[in-house]
């Protein structure tokens, strides 16, 4: 394991304390978003290209905006 490995790992234990930590929602999913991206670069060092595309779709792009958009919903209907 290279100390590039080792960075990226603790990269991605550190995102992932911080989105449990985060407790506002919306802030929440752009701190997952930044979680999403660490989890994107490790898979791209540990040699998994295809993962490492699935995560940048699904954990920085879709699962943010699904949040978002439902929090504004949420929102909407609360007023």
């Amino acid at each position: 394991m290279t100390p590039a490995h080792v960075l990226a790992l603790l990269l991605v234990a550190a995102a992932g304390t911080a989105v449990v930590a985060t407790r506002d929602p919306v802030r929440q999913s752009v701190v997952a978003s930044v979680f999403g991206s660490t989890l994107a670069v490790l898979f791209l060092l540990f040699e998994a290209p295809g993962v490492a595309m699935a995560m940048i779709v699904v954990g920085i792009v879709a699962v943010p905006v699904m949040v978002l958009f439902t929090m504004a919903a949420v929102r909407a209907n609360q007023r």
